[in-house]
């Protein structure tokens, strides 16, 4: 018989340290499992974080879900090579990405945050197609096809863009949208 009291159903359970590094710890989180121990100012804990920049044509490996929610620009290129392009955007509340067409080009969206409308169609005055997209959500233009995108929710609206062949010079960062139209008008 066991002479102790113990609050817990199994009497070994309390003999097990939670602070043994041998037994696995539920609080650890994939890949960062340590990041809320890293002072600020060291270099590990801003090593998580991408810099966000065109690092085409090289090779390249990225976490794009990451990298995707760090962006808090309008538009930034990622990585722009011959044939495909991947931009980070960043729609704020309210607001579109502005109605357009890529006639020679298939672009693929994908939601990594937020909430939005999408709206497509084969003429600027007839989007005849129309679906709200979330989360883990892609979208498929293909080219030729008039597309907005809205943020209908009440945070930025996070997502990547990948464009075959690319629709941006190398290199390309739109901090807003205005600077986008400006940069599209010259």
């Amino acid at each position: 018989m066991n002479n102790y009291y113990s609050p817990y159903p199994c009497p070994y359970y309390n003999i097990i340290s939670m602070h043994d590094p041998n037994i696995y710890n539920p609080y650890e989180m994939y890949p960062y499992y340590n990041w809320f121990n890293i002072p600020i100012n060291s270099s590990d804990f801003w090593g998580q974080f991408v810099n966000l920049r065109d690092y085409g044509p090289e090779p390249f490996v990225v976490n794009i879900e990451e990298a995707t929610e760090q962006n808090n620009t309008f538009r930034t290129a990622l990585w722009t090579g011959k044939h495909l392009q991947l931009t980070l955007m960043s729609i704020g509340v309210g607001e579109d990405i502005g109605l357009e067409v890529h006639p020679e080009l298939d672009q693929f969206i994908r939601i990594e945050e937020g909430q939005g409308l999408v709206k497509m169609g084969d003429r600027s005055d007839r989007l005849s197609f129309q679906a709200r997209v979330y989360e883990d959500f892609a979208i498929i233009i293909p080219a030729g096809k008039w597309h907005n995108l809205i943020n209908t929710g009440s945070k930025p609206l996070k997502l990547y863009s990948i464009y075959a062949p690319p629709a941006h010079p190398h290199g390309t960062i739109h901090e807003t949208k205005a600077d986008a139209e400006e940069h599209h008008r010259h």
